[in-house]
């Protein structure tokens, strides 16, 4: 079974050229995006500089079973991956992630460090435990909530690392596994049409259930390894949107996608009048919102 993209390959035909980086700033421009995206890979270099949560035992299901997880301490220590993601996004750095520096057992499961996921996350979840845990509800029961964990199946991490970063600052001989844009509708609707025209796949574009950074890692990578290129729209998860902005979602492509994105846009409906119209559409946006898709909105963080 394919699992990730093989980067060495990938570099020995494209790279992360000047070219790539030249075209961004249009491409961004013309779709009215004031942010620009993040690429996602694996690596066994810890990032020289960025953001991760602190380090900590990973709770698996081999401990639990053993009694070994300090759960109020687990959570005490609870630390969203989309936080981290966030404030990278504001300071234009990158955000990092291993099997010690997690977050939380949740964001360990969805981006590969942690498999399978502990029960007493499975009914955080879902319907909780009585006078221990309240639920979550995200899922009607602990079995349901299981078996789409096993439908996901993540696969294993396969470096020390997951890290996000600009686009900008990736290195001639780095490669991302994917691209993830933040976005309110108005630009998204150009995104989300723009990887049919580059794919001809009218159902390039998948929405799947999952945690923020569920959709952002583990489904784009969950199709690629069935031999799909998809586009994953997400940001629904509730528990996450604090580290949105209002109105806001992410769209992550795989990198091939993204480059025949920066490379065929002019080909498109992007350089037509019906696009002009909804360039006015962003401005109003933009005008309303007083201020970029990055800037600081959530409350209590």
């Amino acid at each position: 079974m394919k699992q990730f993209i093989n980067s060495e390959d990938l570099n020995q035909k494209t790279g992360m050229d000047e070219t790539v980086l030249d075209r961004l700033s249009p491409f961004l421009s013309l779709l009215g995006l004031d942010e620009e995206p993040m690429g996602i890979f694996y690596t066994d270099d810890k990032p020289v500089s960025g953001l991760s949560p602190k380090p900590g035992p990973l709770p698996t299901l081999e401990r639990e079973q053993k009694n070994e997880v300090d759960w109020q301490k687990v959570f005490g220590r609870f630390s969203c991956a989309m936080g981290h993601i966030w404030r990278a996004r504001k300071k234009t750095c990158a955000a990092y992630f291993s099997a010690e520096r997690f977050g939380c057992a949740g964001g360990a499961f969805w981006l590969g460090f942690l498999k399978p996921q502990t029960e007493t996350i499975v009914n955080y979840v879902s319907t909780g435990i009585p006078n221990r845990v309240p639920g979550e509800l995200y899922c009607e029961s602990p079995q349901q909530l299981r078996q789409i964990f096993e439908r996901v199946d993540p696969e294993p991490a396969p470096r020390t690392y997951c890290v996000f970063k600009p686009i900008r600052q990736f290195e001639k001989d780095e490669i991302p596994d994917l691209v993830v844009f933040f976005t309110r509708p108005e630009p998204l609707s150009g995104l989300h049409q723009l990887a049919t025209f580059v794919t001809n796949d009218p159902e390039v574009v998948k929405s799947p259930w999952g945690a923020a950074c569920g959709n952002i890692v583990v489904w784009p990578y969950h199709y690629l390894s069935k031999g799909e290129n998809k586009a994953v729209l997400g940001g629904w998860d509730p528990s996450a949107r604090k580290f949105f902005s209002t109105d806001e979602l992410s769209f992550t492509v795989p990198f091939p996608i993204f480059l025949d994105m920066i490379n065929r846009y002019q080909d498109s409906f992007l350089t037509q009048k019906t696009w002009q119209i909804v360039r006015k559409k962003i401005s109003r946006s933009k005008k309303a919102w007083h201020r970029s898709p990055s800037s600081s909105e959530q409350e209590g963080v």
